[in-house]
């Protein structure tokens, strides 16, 4: 198993302003031309975070800029590359909100789950409203077609809305979409369990909750195990 990246690799903190002027050579080689997130501080507390992919020249710049007379001491974070600087960034100005940034951090492709944890607690609350006041939910009664009936499908009970699963087999990958109804669609087919729309892939009987995977959010694809879980 390849070794994970690391995302920091060497790092700097709390270096005094004085020193990237008295000794910018010595800085100088250490960061130029690198790729990492850098943070300005003014009497110990964060003034402004930033990203670059050339560290000392941003820095450098900074002695002169509007920034310039606001911060006494420097840290720098250099990484291999800069797949997800940009990411951090972001998550280190929500978090922080350093007086000096005027841009609040942006994600991409995350999602905001506010929305699905209002809904959450509204269900909860309109239950325990329903036990206060002795009201009886209405229970809506849906039709089942003919060609959908018989064994419940396995995955019913964790499903609210449809959403794709990929399993891979032979290094290729299979796409396939879990219905509303817990059903899965492939290939023309429906299936009523992970494992029988497994089966009819590989060719022989296989975990289906273990071989199928789902997006639980942007870009994290796990095991469809975790939804039992």
């Amino acid at each position: 198993m390849p070794k994970q990246q690391a995302l920091v690799c060497q790092y700097l903190e709390n270096i005094s302003r004085e020193a990237l002027k008295k000794y910018q050579r010595v800085i100088r080689e250490r960061v130029r031309h690198r790729h990492g997130i850098y943070a300005l501080h003014r009497k110990n507390k964060l003034y402004y975070v930033g990203l670059a992919s050339n560290l000392h020249m941003r820095l450098k710049q900074h002695l002169e800029d509007h920034h310039g007379q606001s911060w006494d001491r420097f840290s720098v974070y250099l990484s291999i590359g800069d797949r997800h600087l940009k990411e951090l960034e972001s998550l280190i100005l929500r978090i922080t909100k350093p007086s000096g940034n005027k841009v609040k951090g942006h994600f991409s492709k995350a999602e905001n789950l506010r929305g699905n944890l209002a809904r959450d607690i509204k269900l909860i609350q309109r239950e325990e409203l329903n036990g206060i006041i002795g009201r009886v939910p209405i229970v809506r009664v849906v039709a089942v077609k003919p060609a959908e009936s018989g064994r419940t499908p396995s995955l019913s009970a964790y499903t609210s809305k449809p959403f794709k699963i990929v399993l891979t087999y032979k290094k290729k990958k299979f796409r396939a979409s879990v219905r509303k109804d817990g059903t899965i669609h492939y290939g023309g087919a429906v299936y009523r369990s992970p494992s029988s729309a497994g089966t009819a892939i590989v060719g022989q009987p296989v975990d289906g909750w273990f071989k199928w995977r789902y997006e639980r959010a942007p870009g994290d694809w796990v095991r469809l195990n975790e939804l039992r879980k």
